[in-house]
């Protein structure tokens, strides 16, 4: 065992999100690419050994219960271990905004699985941390993995894309104030378009299969970027004020490739060729983010997922 592990759990954004039907068991059938950027919290473990999840976070009012992914996925990773009286103290130190759409609560319990399988000495390769991710949300998996893939099905279906020709760089805004429910942007989906929904396995398949092969992946190349697609983005920016100020506020940015929401929203991002030039964008116009009341970061896409904090 280790006496303390710390590692990074970076938020993702979303390159392309299509919501492709309904699948057997009621869930959405998702084609997506996701992305990692460094925008990233931090957990630090510390063994206890007395049997106990003690999860403590500097933002106030975020739970640190049982409802909270970090304390379900130590729960479910000490229940596959059988030694119950494996125990650990984790502080959590958030900079992802909460409820935003950028997985920030997948990856925190995706850090927790990693983390803690250091710590305990468990020895699970990342296969099998991502199949326990897999049963705690459909992000997880990604966010321990990482980098750039396609996801299919739920999201925890995942396909390596070829590393990027170089890292884009970000804007990315949030209205504090506003969180969008997941469960609520879907259903809006399927009310609004869900009479254009795919249907059955073999459309989805060629649907896949169309996006494996866009000429803007494999790799990402700022010279072709991606057209950023996001079904959910058509249904929340009409009924989300903040969600269309940020995209009109982005797309003013000189210099930006790109701009969309990511997940089910509120955040929203502009890519751009390189990380100075995204620095410069926001530094000259972040006056405007600000008097709008959007908080605002810049950031770079990153190649892996969670990692041991240097």
């Amino acid at each position: 065992m280790t006496a303390t592990v710390r590692v990074l759990a970076p938020a993702k954004i979303n390159l392309h999100l299509e919501v492709l039907g309904l699948r057997a068991d009621g869930f959405h059938e998702l084609a997506m690419v996701m992305q990692s950027i460094d925008l990233a919290d931090e957990l630090i473990c510390d063994n206890t050994a007395d049997g106990q999840i003690h999860l403590s976070c500097d933002v106030e009012g975020l739970s640190t219960g049982g409802d909270n992914l970090i304390t379900r996925a130590a729960e479910l990773l000490r229940s596959r271990s059988g030694f119950n009286e494996l125990g650990a103290s984790i502080q959590l130190k958030k900079k992802i905004p909460i409820g935003a759409g950028l997985a920030g609560g997948s990856s925190d319990g995706a850090a927790a699985l990693v983390a803690l399988n250091i710590l305990w000495g468990l020895g699970h390769a990342p296969a099998d941390l991502e199949v326990m991710a897999a049963e705690l949300g459909s992000d997880m998996p990604f966010c321990i993995r990482g980098g750039t893939q396609l996801c299919f099905g739920r999201g925890e279906q995942l396909e390596p894309c070829s590393p990027a020709d170089q890292a884009m760089g970000i804007v990315l805004v949030k209205d504090p104030s506003v969180s969008v429910s997941t469960p609520w942007a879907y259903g809006e989906c399927r009310r609004l378009r869900g009479a254009s929904y795919l249907e059955g396995d073999a459309a989805f398949a060629e649907r896949r299969q169309g996006l494996r092969a866009s000429d803007w992946l494999n790799p990402l190349r700022p010279d072709t970027p991606p057209p950023l697609q996001n079904d959910l983005q058509t249904v929340v920016a009409p009924q989300t004020a903040s969600v269309r100020t940020a995209l009109a506020l982005l797309e003013a940015l000189p210099g930006q490739l790109r701009v969309a929401m990511s997940g089910s929203g509120p955040s929203c991002f502009a890519l751009f060729a390189n990380r100075e030039q995204a620095d410069q964008a926001l530094e000259a116009h972040r006056s405007s983010f600000e008097q709008a009341g959007l908080a605002c970061w810049s950031c770079s896409m990153q190649p892996e997922g969670v990692k041991l904090a240097p």
